[in-house]
């Protein structure tokens, strides 16, 4: 069974080709290259966190906290990415 974080690189290498042939944009909600770089800003923001939740920051007591969803504008749309929550709510990524 497929993960919901796993990407299928052949279907977005196919899509790529077919949107870039006609013109189309590859970035965005719809396009190609939207779930890569969906996966990487919500891997970066996930490493953001676990910096902030340091030793001393967990000895506080504080901890991730469930995500929220935040819209992303890139210059062919907009894409929503999932950023972790922490406990004491001072997480600025």
């Amino acid at each position: 069974m497929e993960e919901k974080n796993e990407l299928d690189l052949e279907k977005i290498k196919r899509q790529f080709l077919e949107e870039f042939r006609s013109g189309k944009p590859t970035f965005g909600k719809d396009g190609a290259l939207g779930p890569l770089l969906k996966h990487f800003l919500e891997a970066a923001l996930s490493a953001e966190m676990d910096l902030h939740l340091d030793a001393q920051q967990r000895a506080k007591g504080n901890r991730r906290n469930g995500k929220v969803s935040k819209q992303v504008r890139t210059s062919d749309g907009m894409i929503e990415v999932e950023s972790s929550r922490d406990r004491s709510s001072d997480f600025e990524p």
